[in-house]
């Protein structure tokens, strides 16, 4: 008995786990009303060109890497697109913390995710699909987030879609401190190094840091900052801009929807 409701219980966080933690390895580029960006006149310059060439290249690969405190560590690796909403394919490998736990009774520690303009999709395993009739994808509109979790909801939403690479230089756009640190070599290649601090969540402060190459496109990223459950921290490489990508929605029938699962759930305050 403890058992089985242990493993409802882990079915049911795990729905709020994965987008949640995935938005917590993002930063909003919607700059807090406190900043006020007063940096050198030459950086803002750099990275406003920073900002629209690596948006116009319009795709690149990822590969990050992602600690939260006690809640989780992970990586991904894929390919996004950003030229008309965020789209692209990542596997997302959950590596520790008390998420992996959660997973790992799911009967896996890694899942595919693939982004839609409208939704996010999570590929859950075996275990999972056992206790949604067989369907091993969830699906979260963001539209749906929005409406059902409030304000929570809809910076969540907008958080799971901001994970574009130029997304990190508009955040640093909003630093009042931001600076160029220097030259540096990353993984052989020449970059200039950008670093300043943000408004995180709540009162928290961020720092964030980028390395751009000779054509102004982002090819290294790091977050560093605080959260309830420890520190935050994620490096995140860039390469290949330009890449071709192809997203396919996964079978309907084999998708359960967000939405839904709550209602079955009896919402998120729901007992299991």
């Amino acid at each position: 008995m403890t058992s089985t409701r242990a493993r409802r219980s882990a079915l049911w966080i795990a729905l709020t786990a994965v987008p949640a933690a995935l938005a917590a390895c993002t930063a909003s580029d919607r700059p807090t009303e406190e900043a006020r960006p007063t940096p050198a006149a030459a950086v803002t310059a750099a990275l406003r060109t920073v900002e629209r060439a690596t948006g116009q290249a319009e795709s690149a690969r990822v590969r990050s890497t992602t600690s939260m405190g006690s809640a989780l560590s992970m990586k991904a690796e894929g390919a996004l697109a950003w030229s008309d909403g965020l789209t692209g394919t990542m596997k997302i490998t959950y590596t520790g913390g008390t998420t992996a736990e959660t997973m790992r009774r799911l009967g896996t520690t890694s899942m595919e995710a693939r982004y839609l303009p409208d939704a996010y999709y999570a590929r859950m395993g075996d275990t999972f699909a056992e206790k949604t009739d067989g369907k091993h994808w969830i699906k979260y509109v963001y539209d749906d987030l929005k409406h059902l979790a409030g304000s929570a909801g809809a910076d969540l939403a907008d958080q799971m879609r901001a994970t574009a690479p130029h997304t990190s230089v508009k955040l640093l756009l909003s630093s009042a401190d931001v600076r160029k640190v220097g030259e540096e070599t990353v993984r052989g290649e020449r970059t200039t190094h950008y670093s300043g601090t943000v408004q995180g969540e709540g009162a928290a402060t961020q720092t964030v840091e980028i390395w751009v190459d000779d054509r102004n496109l982002l090819v290294k990223k790091v977050e560093k900052g605080r959260t309830a459950t420890g520190r935050l921290t994620q490096t995140a490489y860039y390469s290949d801009y330009g890449v071709k990508t192809a997203v396919e929605k996964p079978p309907a029938g084999d998708t359960a929807d967000f939405k839904e699962l709550l209602k079955m759930r009896g919402g998120l305050g729901g007992t299991s």
